[in-house]
């Protein structure tokens, strides 16, 4: 029997198209990306992105491993805003734009989305 006829059976590997590849994350269904504010305990504010707030909050609060730098001397810390975004991309171009309001810009957006 010819080699080349059982390679010819098979049915080549296709990779999966990136959209499907965002469907998962190690195993996981894939998550949002949030754009959030955190109120730390010496009244300033922190805006930072992720795609699992709840362990993010954990980190920033010193209960898991991780969290900003600034936030460990300034907690605890309390989320006071956050949005959704479908990938990274707009979520991290939705942070800069809210790092560069100006403290009383974010103050008013923190009030109208309560």
């Amino acid at each position: 029997m010819n080699v080349f006829r059982k390679s010819m059976l098979k049915k080549p590997k296709v990779k999966p198209h990136v959209s499907q590849i965002s469907q998962k994350i190690g195993g996981k269904a894939y998550k949002h990306w949030s754009v959030y504010i955190l109120r730390c305990a010496d009244g300033s504010l922190y805006t930072g992105v992720t795609t699992d707030l709840e362990r993010r909050m954990r980190q920033h609060n010193g209960e898991i491993l991780g969290g900003a730098r600034y936030t460990r001397g300034r907690r605890p810390v309390t989320l006071v805003y956050q949005e959704t975004h479908p990938d990274q991309v707009s979520a991290c171009q939705r942070e800069a734009l809210i790092k560069k309001l100006t403290r009383v810009a974010k103050e008013r957006l923190i009030l109208v989305s309560a």
